[in-house]
């Protein structure tokens, strides 16, 4: 089962240092002290949100049965698994901007240049050898969590079951 994102929206500060680890992770050097001089300046696929005062880390959900991959005219996204994030190669993308249109979420943008799409593929490479996506791993409130739906659900399940103890005793 694919690891998803998850967000308590509690802890987050709106510090953008997810943003930061983001745009690193996909320049081509991948170090801060060296991405900022490249000619190809990488771009972050999560974007910190604010929604009614708070901070929201928004990112690609990677929907079971995303509309993005279903729209895309030229196969430029897809899905090689079903444990793996929806993918896109952009030296297929034609910037139709479909896929743009598509996301339920807005986390679809184009890239600088304006010629493909970029979002958030959870650091699949990253993940590939057993790291965190770089949004986790920086995130300096643990906000930002990388698990399946079942470890999420467990996990609240866990605090209910906690919170409801609480209350009972008292």
């Amino acid at each position: 089962m694919i690891k998803h994102i998850w967000v308590d929206v509690k802890k987050c500060t709106g510090c953008k240092s997810c943003e930061l680890a983001c745009a690193v992770e996909h320049s081509e050097t991948k170090n801060l002290e060296t991405a900022i001089f490249e000619e190809k300046l990488s771009q972050t696929r999560i974007i910190i949100e604010n929604a009614s005062g708070l901070p929201i880390p928004m990112q690609c959900r990677q929907c079971e049965d995303a509309p993005c991959v279903k729209v895309c005219p030229s196969k430029a996204l897809e899905r090689p698994s079903s444990d793996t994030p929806v993918l896109i190669h952009t030296e297929k993308c034609i910037g139709c901007k479909y896929c743009i249109i598509a996301c339920p979420f807005g986390v679809i943008k184009m890239n600088r240049e304006e010629k493909a799409i970029t979002k958030c593929d959870l650091c699949f490479e990253r993940v590939k050898t057993g790291k965190l996506p770089a949004c986790v791993e920086i995130c300096p409130t643990k906000a930002l969590k990388f698990k399946t739906p079942a470890e999420e659900s467990a996990d609240i399940r866990k605090t209910a079951a906690n919170k409801f103890l609480v209350d009972y005793v008292n």
